[in-house]
């Protein structure tokens, strides 16, 4: 089942945008659908106190695909707006500078998050999950999770404002979405890792991320088995 085509809305071809892994010159490429997300959730049922008590690292997961609204929410988790009038999202960032882009990879295609809209442009049709997983050093977690969230890092939105201290502003706000992204997974009942072992270059060219875009980090996510 197509999870990308289980939504009411609309279908709509977007524009060029141009993706490459690092050292090469991107190459123009239609992004090929967009879909709207279902509204986030901002009044769950579990605490978030047991949401900490309760992560763990979970490898091993079920067949079951993620419905449209879990990996919306957790979309949200990661990157969603949550201050409308400011723009303001879920996850902190220096000088609200917001360099981290992230990318939906199942067994339908590779999506990327658009915050603004809590909506999603469907990039790659095809699954990539076993090419990232070889990225990822062999990890079977990669491979088999119905959902990986992949994070990139654009520098130079950060380093535009506080210099040499942009790379560990990053990587704070990358630890911070991941936490977030944790946590809501196991509110949503499923199970995630965290995965940092990969080959950049390799996983930039799988995902066809653009050239600016440096991957930092991998949420294989899943019903728990």
């Amino acid at each position: 089942m197509n999870i990308w085509k289980l939504l009411p809305a609309t279908l709509l071809t977007l524009g060029v945008i141009t993706m490459a892994c690092p050292q090469q010159p991107a190459p123009e490429r239609d992004a090929i659908d967009r879909i709207e997300l279902p509204a986030p959730e901002t009044d769950g049922e579990v605490a978030v106190e047991a949401s900490i008590e309760e992560r763990r690292s979970i490898r091993n997961y079920t067949d079951e695909a993620l419905t449209l609204e879990q990996i919306g929410q957790l979309a949200w988790a990661a990157q969603g707006i949550t201050d409308e009038g400011r723009g303001l999202r879920a996850t902190p960032s220096a000088g609200a500078t917001y360099p981290l882009e992230i990318y939906l990879v199942t067994a339908e295609g590779v999506a990327h998050y658009l915050p603004d809209e809590h909506a999603l442009e469907v990039v790659i049709d095809e699954d990539r999950r076993p090419a990232l997983a070889d990225a990822a050093l062999g990890q079977d977690w990669v491979r088999n999770a119905p959902l990986t969230i992949a994070v990139a890092a654009v520098y130079a939105r950060t380093a535009g404002r506080y210099g040499d201290r942009a790379e560990r502003y990053v990587h704070m706000e990358v630890g911070h979405l991941g936490q977030n992204v944790h946590l809501q997974a196991v509110a949503l009942g499923l199970g995630s890792v965290p995965v940092g072992a990969f080959d950049d270059a390799t996983v930039s060219a799988v995902l066809e991320l653009p050239g600016d875009e440096e991957p930092l980090y991998l949420i294989p996510v899943g019903h728990p088995q």
